[in-house]
């Protein structure tokens, strides 16, 4: 493409986009084949004396329409023709329980890009000005706060870099002109008009009855957007504040330093940690359930909240939040050398740290009888420093492990002894004396992002 093309409303609001960003290893275009992707496309090969990085597509085929195929053949056909470097990825978009098709292929179409995008590329998309307006509308029929109002970012972190959409203040209608002056070909996803999806409804009912009455629509909703997007980061810093003195370790809140704070602010807090910690964020009536029958309920209760990927639960004076936790493999023993991480199979992963006179000693390290095991009832031994043999459940209760963590706790054994209850106590015989290496074993249960 040549570079002396005129300007035009496109290659002006994507040259202004690139120039607010830090300089990047490549741009990587998720191209469907569609108009919006493909003017992107082609504009920014158009660019490419003016931004050095190179230039890369992705195509997702989704396998969801008898033509997905020939979508895909017609654009490696247009790169080759273009000499445009292309990565075609197939995926299965298959919804899960409550999920609807249309977020089964999003996910699995970022998840792609996720893959294909190098470090320090930025990856690009063409969603525009009325894309923008069609989402905040959705977001208030769905009843969302100020996040959910604020639409798309312009800019996020994404993966190894940043996803950007060069096109949020441009309208559909100056991408269409771009199309036809360049002779752009592209494909026609039939689906788009499909009425029975609720986007699509909106886009080919609803906003053109608007626009009628109110032309400047997508331009409003989008200002509207930006205005929710400013209240949503000065909400999310004072709920940062307020995690930092409620929070005590990653994954545990106190209830009481919870309860002085207002009710607005303590759900604020709730959905703060929980994507803190990785877990699926919770509607409105998670959280309400959440404070009415958890913070606020009686100091001996044990009550949970669940919702899908997550379950919030009180014990004592905090709560505790967790992926779902697999049934307990009581009569599980894995062997271990003591020499890196063990992944166990209830959740979580058990690793060692080297320290001077704490812990197991590290002579113990590479010995064929280490073994992992979990309680099955009954197990005591004697702490190091301590007179008297202790039962594994004293223990424990001790320690503050919460009930539903009491038969997942991994426990240690050198040959048929309890040599190690991990981030609890090592057992006389077994402990590292002063100016011994020892082992410090440590306990924790995965995220889900960490799962990821």
């Amino acid at each position: 493409m040549a570079s002396s093309r005129a300007e035009t409303p496109v290659t002006r609001a994507l040259g202004t986009a690139l120039a607010r960003l830090p300089s990047p290893q490549g741009y990587l275009v998720a191209w469907s084949g569609g108009l919006d992707s493909t003017v992107l496309l082609f504009a920014l090969k158009s660019l490419e004396e003016r931004c050095p990085p190179p230039v890369r597509a992705v195509h997702v085929d989704h396998g969801l329409h008898a033509d997905s195929e020939q979508w895909a053949d017609h654009c490696r056909r247009l790169a080759r023709r273009s000499g445009i470097a292309l990565e075609v990825r197939r995926v299965a978009a298959r919804p899960r329980r409550g999920e609807s098709p249309e977020a089964a292929a999003r996910a699995a179409r970022y998840l792609a890009f996720e893959a294909s995008l190098r470090p320090g590329e930025v990856l690009l998309t063409a969603h525009h000005e009325d894309d923008q307006a069609e989402t905040v509308l959705l977001q208030l029929l769905r009843g969302a706060g100020p996040d959910g109002l604020a639409g798309m970012p312009f800019a996020s972190p994404f993966g190894s870099g940043w996803h950007v959409r060069p096109f949020l203040g441009l309208g559909r209608n100056a991408l269409v002109a771009e199309a036809q002056a360049r002779g752009l070909e592209w494909i026609d996803d039939p689906s788009n008009a499909d009425r029975g999806l609720r986007r699509n409804f909106i886009r080919h009912e609803i906003m053109p009855r608007l626009r009628e009455h109110w032309p400047g629509l997508g331009r409003t909703l989008s200002r509207s957007a930006s205005h929710c997007a400013a209240a949503a980061r000065t909400l999310r810093a004072i709920a940062e504040q307020d995690l930092g003195l409620v929070a005590e370790g990653r994954s545990t809140l106190a209830i009481g330093r919870m309860r002085e704070l207002p009710p607005e602010r303590q759900a604020a807090v709730l959905r703060t940690w929980l994507d803190r910690i990785g877990l699926p964020a919770p509607r409105a009536r998670d959280v309400q359930r959440i404070l009415d029958e958890l913070v606020h309920a009686r100091p001996d209760a044990t009550p949970r909240v669940c919702w899908p990927g997550v379950e919030v639960r009180r014990f004592r004076d905090a709560l505790y939040a967790t992926s779902p936790l697999s049934p307990t493999a009581t009569c599980t023993s894995l062997r271990w050398d003591l020499t890196g991480e063990l992944v166990l199979p209830g959740g979580g992963v058990l690793s060692p740290s080297v320290a001077e006179g704490r812990g197991l000693k590290a002579d113990f390290r590479g010995r064929g009888d280490v073994r992992v095991a979990f309680r099955q009832g009954g197990e005591r031994c004697r702490p190091a420093g301590q007179a008297f043999r202790r039962t594994l459940k004293n223990l424990l209760q001790e320690s503050g492990v919460p009930p539903w963590l009491r038969s997942r706790w991994p426990l240690v054994y050198i040959g048929e002894e309890l040599a190690a209850v991990p981030g609890i106590c090592v057992s006389a015989g077994f402990a590292a004396q002063e100016g011994e290496q020892g082992l410090v074993l440590e306990w924790r249960l995965t995220s889900a992002r960490e799962a990821e």
